[in-house]
């Protein structure tokens, strides 16, 4: 299916260890500079007794906006490393942050780039990739009957990974919240018609931007 541009699918942390420093990187996927100083200083917060907390950060479809700080280690050691890594994987609208404890054991400016990279190839890995999308959303008005035919179909591999079902409401008829990729959004009305005969009704309610997963080669 086709995505405005790769990100990260879900907030994330890991914690990795070298030489006894302890280093803590946190992920989440963003759509806004407020987001991502809401993010930082959260983690700051969270992490105030820290040596360091190492932040980056690329927005923008294009990736336009980039930036990252290396909080007091050595310049060029911590933030540009993360940011090479996201960039490396074609990431945008993400933020991460490396919160490291030192351990006492002096890691020098090469240990210090590959642990702050290892860390960032870390926490994405653990997170997902995910492409960006818009999705129809809709609310699919069922009687009971078509409801569990719509529960029990098996709808092709392709189309269940770009639907996602939301808040189900049970009163006369059964109300679901659904948005589906665009790109499946005909064939899928068409096979709830047929599955319903005709029954189903349909209530467009605009696009939305969701993530859905992506295998490694795409």
């Amino acid at each position: 299916m086709e995505y405005l541009y790769k990100t990260v699918l879900k907030p994330a942390r890991i914690e990795y260890i070298v030489e006894k420093s302890k280093f803590i990187a946190s992920v989440i996927p963003c759509e806004s500079r407020e987001e991502v100083d809401a993010f930082f200083d959260e983690i700051r917060r969270e992490f105030k007794d820290a040596t360091h907390n190492v932040p980056a950060f690329v927005l923008g479809d294009k990736m336009e906006l980039k930036w990252a700080s290396d909080d007091g280690e050595p310049q060029g050691t911590s933030g540009p490393p993360i940011l090479k890594v996201i960039e490396g994987k074609g990431l945008t609208n993400i933020a991460i942050v490396v919160t490291r404890y030192f351990g006492g054991i002096k890691l020098g400016t090469g240990g210090l780039v590959r642990a702050y990279s290892k860390s960032a190839d870390q926490v994405i890995n653990e997170s997902g990739i995910a492409g960006a999308a818009l999705y129809n959303k809709m609310d699919l008005v069922f009687n009971y009957g078509d409801y569990n035919k719509f529960l029990s179909y098996k709808f092709p591999d392709v189309m269940k990974e770009s639907m996602i079902i939301g808040e189900t409401v049970f009163k006369e008829n059964v109300e679901v919240s659904f948005s589906c990729h665009k790109d499946v959004k005909s064939s899928f009305c068409s096979i709830l018609k047929d599955l319903t005969n005709g029954g189903i009704i349909v209530k467009e309610r605009g696009e939305i931007l969701e993530r859905f997963a992506l295998t490694m080669d795409e």
